[in-house]
């Protein structure tokens, strides 16, 4: 397809798409510009050591994927779609701006990253279900509505990981958490601007004049919610028993729904669970980007990409949404041709090879560590290597896996298996700040020539852990295969 083809096609989507689509650039503008810097700034400006904030980091992005589920319902059944955005898009706009008024207060962080965290959970699921509304089941137009919707996401992300380390840098970092709100404000100011262009598309909720029982109701869960997650940041071991406490509800549940099924359904039921579980050892590896990558980047890695400086190294991130740009109309070519022929791999196949590409990461950074200069200070070119690889490995599991929970299980329980997903993200997030902290220097270490060990043996452990993982996802790939496209056998 050619450039006039492509910009054709775009043309041919209804209006109300790139309502949407802006809304989420500005919304990920916001959340990833707090992403990029908050374990540094929790390390500078709270005094923390580097294992104290990847645990509070990690924490908060548990709370952030642990509360997506409840927002896709509170939009579907309780205010509406349309409804949901605008009010998790204003909790957000407030978490952000009192992340800049907190300054040192370590009572406000907590509470303006729990407002954060709830506002996300509201948030996120709806504008995509929004977006859903806007086409047929049968539309043609719809994947590449959703091809075009993800590169929206990561333009967002793109511009708020380069803009929000510089202006922190440069006008102090409460600034650049105010730029994060006034991006979301963009957000709900577009939104409310042509919202007529989404008018009729919503949950049947939605459609009809808003209950402000409801609302009030959604209102005091908020409150509640926040509190008990400002309680929860400070008090980390109750979220890491809380999530022990739902992961084996929710295990139960899963094996429960196994064993009352049968034959083609049982079959895809057990590979759902394989792969969620393949999922959480991705996504532990995939908070080090923010965690110990970043460290690593601002302590040991030259500030420069072919001579070009990088004007704040925690913006080296940019590099996952830049890569993920790039690599999806490639792979989504690839899916498609080789789907034509029957020569497309298994789903099972390419969360291994994604595993590989993860592990190869974390090794490629291991092995460019013995070309450090004497300084101890290694070339970006690496670190590059290592977001290519990370951000392919990205693409064949996280980007294929909500696609993957929709064609496998049963549409009786396709929230909850939607909602196992998102858990095994949160717990990854709390997983991931624990293997962060194996990096973490003791405080007020900062020579590279101290720091620089430390990283290469942790990366070349982790990578080698996934590199175990990955071997053992290619040996059970054509058993997982086998398990999705058998019929009627009964396992």
């Amino acid at each position: 397809m050619d450039i006039a083809e492509q910009n054709n096609e775009v043309r041919k989507h209804p209006k109300g798409f790139y309502v949407i689509a802006f809304i989420e650039i500005w919304e990920r503008f916001g959340y990833g510009g707090l992403h990029t810097v908050l374990a540094l700034f929790l390390t500078k400006n709270l005094g923390m050591t580097d294992a104290q904030s990847f645990s509070v980091y990690g924490t908060f992005v548990a709370l952030v994927f642990a509360f997506m589920s409840v927002g896709g319902y509170i939009g579907d059944k309780v205010l509406g779609t349309q409804r949901t955005i605008i009010l998790g898009a204003v909790t957000l706009m407030v978490g952000y701006f009192i992340m800049g008024l907190a300054n040192s207060d370590i009572t406000l962080i907590y509470a303006a990253l729990a407002i954060v965290a709830v506002g996300n959970g509201l948030f996120k699921a709806n504008p995509s279900s929004l977006l859903s509304k806007l086409y047929s089941k049968d539309d043609p137009r719809i994947d590449g509505a959703f091809t075009i919707y993800y590169m929206a996401i990561n333009v967002g992300f793109l511009i708020s990981m380069i803009a929000i380390p510089y202006l922190g840098a440069r006008y102090g970092a409460t600034f650049g958490f105010y730029v994060c709100g006034g991006g979301v404000f963009l957000a709900i100011a577009s939104f409310l601007a042509f919202r007529k262009l989404v008018k009729g598309f919503d949950s049947p909720v939605g459609l009809e004049p808003i209950k402000y029982k409801n609302l009030l109701m959604v209102a005091v869960g908020i409150i509640i919610t926040v509190t008990v997650s400002t309680f929860m940041l400070q008090n980390i071991k109750v979220v890491r028993f809380l999530l022990l406490l739902v992961g084996i509800t929710v295990v139960g549940v899963f094996f429960r729904e196994i064993f009352k099924s049968n034959g083609t359904e049982r079959n895809r039921l057990i590979a759902a669970f394989i792969l969620i579980l393949e999922a959480i050892v991705f996504y532990t590896l995939s908070q080090q980007m923010p965690m110990s990558l970043n460290f690593f980047a601002i302590r040991n890695v030259e500030h420069a990409i072919l001579g070009i400086p990088v004007g704040n190294p925690q913006s080296f991130q940019a590099l996952n949404p830049f890569f993920i740009m790039l690599l999806s109309p490639i792979l989504a070519w690839m899916y498609t041709h080789f789907g034509k022929q029957g020569r497309d791999l298994s789903i099972a196949t390419k969360f291994a090879v994604g595993m590989v590409c993860c592990s190869f990461s974390f090794l490629i950074l291991s092995f460019g560590a013995k070309f450090a200069n004497e300084q101890g200070i290694v070339s970006a070119n690496w670190l590059v290597a290592n977001y290519f690889f990370s951000s392919l490995g990205e693409l064949l599991i996280s980007g294929l896996g909500l696609a993957m929970v929709a064609k496998l299980v049963p549409q009786r329980i396709v929230g909850f298996v939607m909602g196992s997903w998102f858990l095994s993200i949160s717990a990854a997030g709390i997983i991931g700040g624990w293997v962060a902290s194996l990096t973490a220097a003791p405080k007020g270490i900062t020579d590279p020539l101290q720091t620089l060990p430390v990283y290469s043996n942790v990366f070349f452990e982790i990578g080698a852990v996934a590199g175990i993982v990955a071997i053992l996802m290619l040996i059970t790939a054509p058993k997982i295969k086998h398990l999705i496209e058998k019929k009627e056998e009964v396992v």
